[in-house]
């Protein structure tokens, strides 16, 4: 009898991501896609220049502590964004936030330890805490909204981490300022509490602070970022996190080597110091999130307020479903992200595209929902 070798049994969800065009409906090759949250303008013109400069360093290893780009940051955030006390020191870059999440993991969870997420929070947060055997506690939220309480009453005694995207990925909705520094003064101070600020750049409420701007100086708190999102950079897998110098160390020593592709690192240098591209990027989210959520009301589908740069849409109250609204906006070549794997039911997100596109979905969803 011949036995092969069998790998473990893995218990966790596997991520699936919006769909792109050409893979649904017939004749699709010119689809839209606003399925996945990605950039409506794309990368900084600096961006890619740097990107095509780099065409020559191919054949070399990239920065393995990513140096330039963790100065840059610092740089920026200390001088344009005026946000002082910025160490690059306490800067990790990963491969996407994603590996931020998943380093994090590596170097608290062990089996057993139990990690809190809210019941309808950024996916990966509990995929990466589940392959790194620890057991997710789902907080209850309210009107697809965390709670600061709920949150408080999943903790036990084995509670190691706490996750919360602000806003949050996919309901829109967010804490305020002072909800979140509640949070992290009712939670024992050997919790580490993770902001996920993959958004926070669109945010322009006056209760809203960053979980940077908020815990820049703590010790028990992981802020993530992404270049993903307001960056344009989704392509390039770039992301980064800030801590605490013990907790950064730690995840060095877990960091595979290279991590990062030397194109993502030029390019992400340029898109963080290119000030004029993301204004202008915020500027052309808030005056199309405005618009859209306007055509929402009138078309009578729940949605969330403008928050970042997409919206959950409910179709509770009109007189037709998610899935019929999906198919026939996919007729149309406009892909949208079904809600399946967050157990939202009736419901569709919709991401803020560039002009033709946002004009292009307007127009279609008033056809539908008439």
């Amino acid at each position: 009898m011949t036995f092969f070798p069998k790998p473990r049994k893995i218990k966790a969800e596997k991520y699936v991501g919006g769909l792109s065009r050409g893979i649904q409906w017939e004749y699709s090759d010119d689809a839209i896609k606003l399925s996945a949250n990605e950039s409506a303008l794309g990368p900084s013109p600096e961006a890619i220049r740097a990107f095509e400069k780099n065409k020559n360093n191919l054949f070399r290893y990239p920065d393995d502590d990513s140096e330039d780009l963790r100065d840059k940051i610092a740089q920026t955030f200390n001088t344009i964004y005026e946000l002082k006390g910025i160490d690059r020191r306490r800067i990790i870059c990963g491969a996407g936030s994603d590996q931020i999440f998943d380093l994090i993991c590596k170097v608290f969870l062990a089996r057993g330890d139990e990690v809190i997420v809210t019941q309808f929070g950024f996916i990966m947060h509990r995929i990466y805490a589940s392959l790194h055997k620890a057991k997710i506690r789902f907080a209850k939220e309210k009107n697809f909204r965390a709670s600061v309480d709920e949150i408080l009453k999943k903790v036990t005694q084995k509670t190691k981490i706490v996750f919360l995207a602000n806003p949050n990925n996919p309901t829109g909705t967010y804490l305020s300022k002072n909800e979140i520094l509640e949070l992290r003064q009712k939670l024992r101070s050997n919790i580490l509490l993770v902001i996920d600020d993959a958004y926070a750049e669109f945010m322009n409420k006056d209760d809203f602070s960053s979980g940077l701007e908020l815990f820049k100086n703590a010790s028990n708190v992981l802020i993530t970022r992404t270049f993903s999102k307001i960056y344009g950079l989704a392509g390039l897998r770039l992301g980064w996190g800030y801590s605490s110098k013990q907790i950064i160390d730690a995840m060095y020593k877990v960091k595979p080597p290279f991590n990062i592709n030397g194109a993502a690192l030029a390019a992400g240098e340029a898109a963080i110091w290119d000030i004029e591209w993301t204004q202008k990027a915020i500027k052309h989210n808030t005056l199309w999130t405005k618009k859209i959520f306007s055509v929402l009301k009138e078309c009578k589908i729940k949605a969330n307020e403008p928050t970042a740069n997409f919206f959950l849409m409910n179709f509770d109250e009109t007189k037709i479903n998610s899935k019929n609204v999906f198919n026939k906006l996919g007729k149309k070549r406009i892909i949208l992200r079904e809600m399946k794997q967050y157990r939202i039911s009736n419901a569709l997100r919709f991401t803020i595209g560039d002009k033709e596109a946002n004009e292009r979905f307007i127009k279609s969803i008033k056809e539908i929902c008439k």
